[in-house]
């Protein structure tokens, strides 16, 4: 009698989540960025998830020192921000994360771009980037909940077929190819895309 195969396991993964608003900072109202980051990301990954939260204001300098510290130090995986990517003097974030970055990843901000803009014409004033620091991937997102759950996931019709790809069914394959853990995403909320060859047995 042959042996059973052990059913793989999910790999943890490690996420920064950086709300960047001088109000929310300074406690003028309370932020929405970061509940909504991880709902969206506990909902949408299978494995076990540790989050580093950092809520700052908009000041160039300290976001990329976050960054650094969020990748080089408390060694994420995946840093996704949410704030401070539009066209006024303090909209500094993707400034900030351009700084920090070995390789810029400009497909992400136009996928974004492309999704908002099915909402508001105003879509086309966000400045949003990705890149690439060491073995960790780096995303801006806008700072309203509902827009960054837009992106993230996607637009579906009412009978749940994808319209228009989110940018987190790339995300998982990207971080494989930069030597990171193996994403794992459920697929009600989103379906991550690797090609056949780097595709795993689905953990128990």
């Amino acid at each position: 009698m042959s042996e059973a195969k052990p059913v793989p396991s999910s790999e943890p993964v490690r996420i920064g989540i950086v709300s960047i608003s001088d109000r929310a900072s300074s406690g003028v109202y309370e932020d929405k960025g970061l509940p909504a980051l991880q709902d969206w990301l506990s909902r949408a990954l299978r494995n076990p998830v540790s989050f580093e939260p950092r809520l700052i204001p908009d000041e160039r300098a300290l976001i990329a020192q976050t960054l650094r510290e969020l990748v080089d130090e408390a060694k994420c995986d995946l840093v996704l921000t949410t704030g401070g990517t539009g066209p006024a003097l303090r909209d500094v974030t993707p400034e900030a994360t351009l700084d920090v970055a070995d390789k810029e990843m400009p497909g992400f901000g136009e996928q974004m771009r492309q999704i908002s803009l099915r909402f508001v014409p105003t879509a086309i004033l966000s400045r949003q980037v990705a890149v690439i620091r060491g073995q960790a991937l780096i995303i801006n997102l806008p700072g309203q909940p509902k827009a960054i759950a837009e992106t993230l996931e996607g637009l579906k019709s009412s009978d749940g077929e994808t319209l228009v790809a989110g940018i987190f069914a790339a995300v998982p394959y990207c971080i494989d190819l930069i030597g990171g853990p193996y994403l794992e995403c459920r697929e009600e909320v989103i379906k991550a895309f690797r090609p056949k060859s780097a595709q795993r047995p689905v953990a128990g």
